[in-house]
């Protein structure tokens, strides 16, 4: 992966720093896309938010010095309730745990139950100054996505490309669901490319092969991601352009995307015709992929 990074960067000629934002990154389960970037291109920079205590060590020992972790509730400045869960489910959340909803899937009622609540202030996107801007912004924050989004549209001003969870059924009480983050993401210039990861789950009390894990066919959330439109090339810089083809190849498994952006880097004669060719020859190399 180190060598394709280098090889990418070269071609693109990129110079400037990557700034990429991680809201809610508590270690639990996954390996996040930006992982090998971080790890392997000294001009990545992360910032790692969580706002529960409990997870902040984990994410600084994890990091180290390739991350400035945060310890910040991301929302709208104001002060809300949190309503504290189990570290290990993940189900912390500023939005309260439906009970009706919880008790329709299999293994929630545990997951979501709350072990105290406390009053928390909410820091606004924008107003966190050690951030100069967003390229790419993964979120996963139990329902505060759109808070979030709403009270940072200028640290998100050059942002490319946007990965958070959506809920198909919300499991706390008024938060917002995939239709309403879709409709604020078209509204403010992001069309959908892919979801990195559908999640089903079990509807109770039916079990599959005594596992409740393994599910039906039941929707439950997802992991979206969202990029600056596409169709629109007009309203990306040089500089926008080449961030996504670095993220469609390394984020996304999404060479087409990367080529249609290095076509424009291409036409706007920021990138010699070479550059698609470095690209196609490291699409072409078994090693690399």
């Amino acid at each position: 992966m180190a060598a394709r990074i280098s090889t990418l960067s070269g071609l693109l000629e990129l110079d400037t720093g990557i700034y990429i934002a991680d809201i809610g990154a508590a270690l639990l389960a996954e390996t996040p896309v930006y992982a090998p970037l971080v790890r392997e291109y000294a001009q990545a920079q992360l910032f790692s938010f969580d706002g529960d205590p409990r997870q902040i060590a984990a994410l600084q020992a994890h990091y180290g010095d390739k991350a400035t972790v945060l310890e910040h509730y991301v929302g709208d400045g104001e002060a809300h309730t949190a309503y504290v869960c189990d570290a290990a489910s993940g189900m912390t959340s500023l939005f309260k745990p439906s009970p009706a909803a919880l008790g329709f899937f299999n293994g929630f009622d545990d997951f979501g139950r709350v072990l105290q609540t406390e009053t928390v202030h909410t820091t606004r996107l924008d107003a966190i100054d050690a951030i100069e801007r967003i390229d790419f912004l993964k979120m996963d924050i139990q329902g505060s996505e759109l808070r979030v989004l709403q009270h940072g549209r200028e640290k998100l001003r050059e942002c490319v490309a946007i990965q958070l969870e959506v809920s198909f059924i919300g499991l706390y009480e008024g938060q917002p669901t995939f239709g309403d983050i879709d409709h604020w993401m078209r509204a403010n210039g992001y069309l959908p490319h892919r979801f990195m990861d559908i999640k089903r789950w079990s509807i109770s009390p039916t079990v599959r092969n005594n596992n409740f894990r393994i599910p039906f066919n039941q929707l439950l959330e997802a992991d979206a991601v969202y990029i600056k439109n596409p169709i629109a090339l007009q309203h990306y810089s040089d500089n926008q352009l080449k961030r996504q083809v670095l993220f469609a190849d390394l984020f996304f498994d999404s060479p087409d995307l990367a080529v249609y952006c290095l076509r424009e880097l291409c036409t706007r004669q920021v990138l010699g015709e070479q550059a698609l060719r470095q690209y196609f020859a490291l699409l072409n190399t078994p090693a690399e992929r």
